[in-house]
């Protein structure tokens, strides 16, 4: 096998992690100085329409966009991308009647007047969202993730300047947030499509078909008749805390949870959705020559030894965190941050090995998880929603969460012929790293000492255990030498 195969994988999730890295960055140095100019209020109203987007929007393409990694011929591929475009079109026309004659209805169920003005941007911001999903499923098979990273920090300096800009101008409201962000998504899909259209025309001119697009839909109906209604409820099940603490409390208190939560996105933004699509496309062919089990392990690795020491930081020291980060205001967001932690861990190991079930062809599997998901978030929510209290709610959100994503993390292992043993092993590993700087936040924090020194002490610590992982700890290296010699 040559160097260039042998390190594909690793190169492949670099190019994205490098532009993920770079927009998340921008969001981050941003960040403290938005929490300062929108309250949490402005930040629910934002979290409210994004929920709506999220569960439309991740059914725009009826799945089909997952199917478009899946063939081994590019022709056939091709088709799959006009059929996940075609019903792009479907349900953003299937969102007009629900916005127009709706209206009244959603923003009562959701306690949230403020939000009726920006309702009219949802057709156009699933339609935009739709496009986006297809062209990067499209983008993934052809491993151009470079173009990818491009978009990724586009959008993020367009959306967090004018976020910023109408901050400053007096317009710190929850319209301002919405409108950077359908703004950046414009942005960021224009580029993303401009760039495939420029290199692939000629492919995508010459292959697609009605009778190609229709024998892609035979082959792969089970997509939309059965995954998507999975990732349908699973989009639910993800917006239920910001939808049911709007209704059942208040927006502001929506505002904390999209913040905290937020915190939560930033390294599985940075390194578990970058790893879960050059995961997706390596899988897919990992399938077939029998390195799968290699590939899997790996993943789960790298996730568990990678993600320990953010997380579980946070679990320790959230409200801290947050009061010195984004403002006194918000200490409560870093409450509900501090409650998540450890289902969070759980999530962002599982989230990108959860591909599997697509690359598997398990659609079944994946309804039954989500169904379940949704199920015990639910009861979860409306118990907490029950006795008034929305730290109560949440609490029961993040033990559900927890057994629920572990449950799924062993199942992904076990399609995949990991051992179990395997897994426990890295787990362990990965939290005897984190345990002498834990118990020392720990001994500091019942010191008293003053926050802003704590936080400071917290980054000294993060990084020395990464100059520890990645330079000094012998298991890293062994990771990323599997990684690399996992075959393309």
């Amino acid at each position: 096998m040559s160097h260039s195969l042998s390190t594909a994988f690793a190169l492949d999730t670099l190019k994205i992690v490098t532009g993920t890295t770079l927009a998340q960055i921008i969001v981050l140095l941003s960040s403290p100085i938005l929490t300062r100019l929108y309250g949490p209020e402005a930040f629910g109203i934002l979290g409210i329409f994004s929920s709506i987007i999220t569960i439309i929007g991740t059914i725009a393409c009826m799945s089909l966009d997952y199917a478009i990694l899946l063939p081994k011929e590019d022709d056939k591929a091709v088709n799959l991308l006009g059929l996940s475009l075609i019903m792009v079109m479907i349900i953003t026309s299937l969102t007009l009647p629900l916005v127009y004659f709706g209206e009244e209805f959603i923003v009562g169920l959701l306690g949230a007047p403020e939000l009726r003005p920006y309702l009219i941007l949802v057709p156009p911001s699933v339609f935009v969202s739709g496009i986006f999903l297809a062209l990067n499923s499209w983008n993934s098979r052809t491993k151009h993730f470079g173009r990818l990273a491009v978009a990724q920090v586009t959008q993020s300096f367009a959306s967090t300047g004018i976020r910023l800009g109408s901050g400053f101008a007096g317009y710190a409201t929850g319209g301002g947030l919405i409108g950077a962000q359908v703004v950046g998504s414009l942005v960021s899909t224009g580029i993303l499509g401009g760039q495939i259209w420029w290199d692939d025309h000629v492919l995508l001119r010459r292959s697609v078909s009605w009778n190609g697009m229709w024998d892609g839909l035979k082959r792969y109906i089970k997509f939309p008749l059965v995954d998507s209604g999975s990732r349908l409820l699973n989009a639910i099940s993800w917006q239920l805390p910001v939808f049911l603490l709007a209704a059942f409390f208040s927006p502001e208190v929506a505002g904390f949870y999209v913040l905290g939560f937020m915190v939560f996105q930033m390294p599985m933004n940075l390194i578990g959705t970058s790893i879960g699509r050059v995961f997706l496309q390596r899988a897919s062919v990992a399938r077939f020559n029998g390195t799968l089990p290699i590939l899997v392990e790996n993943v789960f690795r790298v996730l568990a030894i990678i993600g320990m020491f953010p997380i579980l930081t946070v679990t320790l020291l959230g409200p801290e965190i947050f009061s010195v980060v984004f403002g006194e205001v918000w200490a409560e967001a870093g409450l509900y941050a501090q409650i998540l932690g450890l289902w969070a861990f759980v999530w962002f190991i599982a989230s990108p090995l959860s591909l599997l079930w697509a690359v598997l062809e398990k659609q079944e599997f994946g309804l039954q998880f989500t169904v379940l998901n949704f199920v015990t978030r639910l009861i979860s929510l409306i118990l907490g929603a029950s006795v008034g209290s929305p730290v109560i709610a949440l609490l029961l959100f993040a033990i559900s969460g927890f057994f629920v994503y572990g449950y799924l993390s062993m199942k992904m292992v076990l399609f995949s012929s990991v051992p179990l043993i395997q897994v426990k092993r890295h787990v362990l590993t990965s939290f005897k790293l984190f345990t002498p700087f834990g118990a020392a936040l720990i001994g500091l924090k019942f010191a008293n000492i003053e926050a802003l020194f704590l936080v400071i002490i917290t980054i000294v610590f993060g990084l020395v255990y990464y100059l520890y992982v990645f330079r000094m700890e012998p298991q890293m290296r062994v990771i990323i030498s599997d990684l690399r010699s996992t075959h393309k």
